[in-house]
């Protein structure tokens, strides 16, 4: 009813003023909600950046900070990239912890291109804590997460040890802690298992996604302006 006062007013008044009715038409089209196109500006067919799919997931990217083993930064901007397959099956462990009451998985690191895992064979040439480049890691194949459990107030379970502690402690065959730390061990562990994900003997936080082959990649993810 509206647009068609609108036309049956320009097609009678001389008036070179604008029309009250299209002043009003006007504002209701300048209200109405255009839907943007996102812009991906990786290959989403290969990739899956956790953090624009569900942004409840909890990311410190600790290699993009000083805050890791090696003290340095390593990663221009610290994006949490995983290959689809195995970045499905980490929301589904996500969205059942949270089912359980906790607030989710919370990630260390992700996908790591493998010139950063040659930067860190650089700093620490030692295969008990880093995979030498050449044979490239989980990680460098998109396939390996570090993480952990966190509660509804986003506060870290106790595991025990912090992140990249490398020691007895850190391992999963360490006993000797509390029965609350080796139950929270033991939740994340069974949580990934669930879904298809693998743990190492001597990382309580790190699990590789084994079903399905993950080449290495040297693919480096785009941080923007």
């Amino acid at each position: 009813i509206l647009f068609f006062g609108v036309i049956l007013f320009w097609g009678c008044s001389p008036s070179p003023e604008v029309a009250p009715e299209v002043e009003i038409a006007e504002k209701i089209i300048d209200t109405i909600p255009l839907k943007k196109e996102i812009t991906f500006d990786y290959d989403t067919s290969v990739w899956t950046d956790l953090a624009i799919v569900d942004p409840s997931l909890y990311i410190d990217m600790r290699y993009a900070t000083e805050n890791n083993f090696v003290e340095e930064k390593m990663y221009e901007c610290g994006r949490c990239f995983l290959r689809k397959p195995a970045a499905d099956a980490l929301l589904k462990a996500h969205n059942r912890l949270k089912k359980q009451g906790y607030g989710g998985l919370k990630l260390f690191d992700c996908y790591r291109p493998r010139p950063i895992q040659k930067l860190l064979w650089d700093r620490v040439p030692d295969a008990r804590f880093v995979t030498p480049p050449e044979k490239g890691s989980m990680h460098n194949r998109g396939a390996a997460v570090d993480l952990t459990i966190v509660d509804k107030e986003g506060k870290e379970l106790d595991m025990g040890t912090d992140f990249d502690y490398f020691g007895r402690e850190a391992y999963h065959t360490y006993t000797e802690h509390s029965p609350e730390i080796l139950q929270n061990r033991e939740l994340l562990k069974n949580t990934m298992y669930h879904y298809g994900f693998v743990h190492i003997r001597t990382e309580w936080w790190h699990y590789s996604y084994r079903i399905g082959g993950h080449g290495l990649s040297d693919w480096e993810w785009p941080c923007g302006e």
